[in-house]
């Protein structure tokens, strides 16, 4: 009998990535969020928009300290907030005059985050929100109603900040869409396909909020090529379950947990960071149950990282590696994740 010439193919999926290119993602598997912008000096994570441009005034702003402390504490990406609630950009835009040229400090955060990536070998990635308190165009926001919505206006707004920040600054390996249910379906259609032309390799993040990563939010955060699991951990002890039926088709959809070090997304006055043991429990599971931890860690007013956060971030990678869990280095390149999908 002749020996069988058939070889095994994995499983692919209908997602716009391959496996492979998505696995190369899921290795990254720890990764720092960064929430910092207008919030932080307002005191409110969800600001009306009003305080005027020069509120925001770090007076001692170091973004390559930020990179640094996630490349030590073996993060391998990183992911910034360029724009949140309040409307206020951390780039100088040319499509509005609410951002980082008329504020109480120019320097380009953007600019600076994605060099920093590159220097110290994390992959970038840039975090939008659909949600502006600033820049309504006639849209009505989670704000001011329970039916929030967002105009024609507003969502072409946002299409030439998307278009102006991927173009502007690279390389980008992920792009976080916030509050993405305000886009409306076609709006979520053309702004998924608009990042996939301007950023192919990038994983695109359409945040589905809270949940355990069970079960796909079509009505809110769909297409998405990775799922977000805002504040929580996925239940299963057998792991993240990541082949999704999405409108009659299977995708391959990895999970990726978001959570602050404390409680607050950005620097609030006597937000300490979660005790050792939890901190360490969250890591832990995370790398079981096989999802990425985006874990958030927010600068103060002055522009830096604090001590503590720092402190409790190297216990931390010291702690998993006391277990035998050994956290490689960065890869040297900083390289975004590639797209082999035909």
């Amino acid at each position: 009998m002749a020996e069988s010439t058939t070889t095994f193919s994995p499983r692919q999926g209908a997602q716009r990535l391959s496996r492979e290119a998505l696995r190369r993602w899921e290795a990254l598997g720890y990764g720092m969020f960064i929430h910092f912008g207008m919030s932080t000096f307002v005191g409110k994570e969800l600001p009306d928009g009003k305080a005027p441009s020069a509120t925001y005034a770090p007076d001692k702003l170091d973004v390559d300290q930020w990179v640094q402390v996630a490349r030590d504490a073996g993060m391998k990406y990183a992911v910034l907030t360029s724009k949140h609630v309040a409307g206020h950009c951390l780039w100088p835009s040319k499509h509005t005059d609410y951002d980082v040229e008329t504020s109480g400090n120019k320097t380009d955060v953007v600019g600076k985050f994605v060099n920093a990536c590159e220097k110290h070998g994390l992959m970038a990635g840039l975090y939008y929100c659909t949600w502006d308190n600033h820049h309504t165009f006639g849209s009505q926001t989670p704000s001011t109603t329970q039916h929030s919505f967002t105009t024609e206006q507003y969502r072409d707004f946002q299409f030439k900040q998307i278009e102006e920040l991927l173009t502007t600054y690279r390389p980008v390996g992920e792009v976080w869409i916030g509050i993405p249910g305000l886009l409306g379906v076609e709006g979520r259609e053309q702004q998924y396909e608009q990042i996939a032309r301007l950023a192919p390799d990038a994983v695109i993040m359409f945040n589905s909020g809270f949940g355990d990563g069970s079960k796909i939010k079509l009505d809110y955060a769909w297409p998405s090529d990775i799922m977000a699991i805002e504040r929580n951990l996925p239940t299963s002890n057998h792991g993240y379950q990541p082949w999704h039926d999405a409108e009659g088709k299977d995708y391959y959809v990895p999970g990726e947990v978001c959570d602050p070090i404390g409680y607050e997304w950005f620097y609030v006055d006597g937000d300490d960071p979660r005790p050792d043991a939890e901190l360490l429990g969250m890591r832990l599971i995370c790398m079981a149950r096989k999802v990425n931890l985006l874990l958030d860690v927010p600068p103060d007013r002055s522009g830096r990282i604090p001590a503590k956060q720092v402190d409790a971030l190297m216990r931390l990678r010291k702690n998993v590696e006391r277990l035998g869990y050994f956290l490689p280095a960065p890869p040297a390149t900083g390289k975004r994740p590639e797209n082999q999908s035909p």
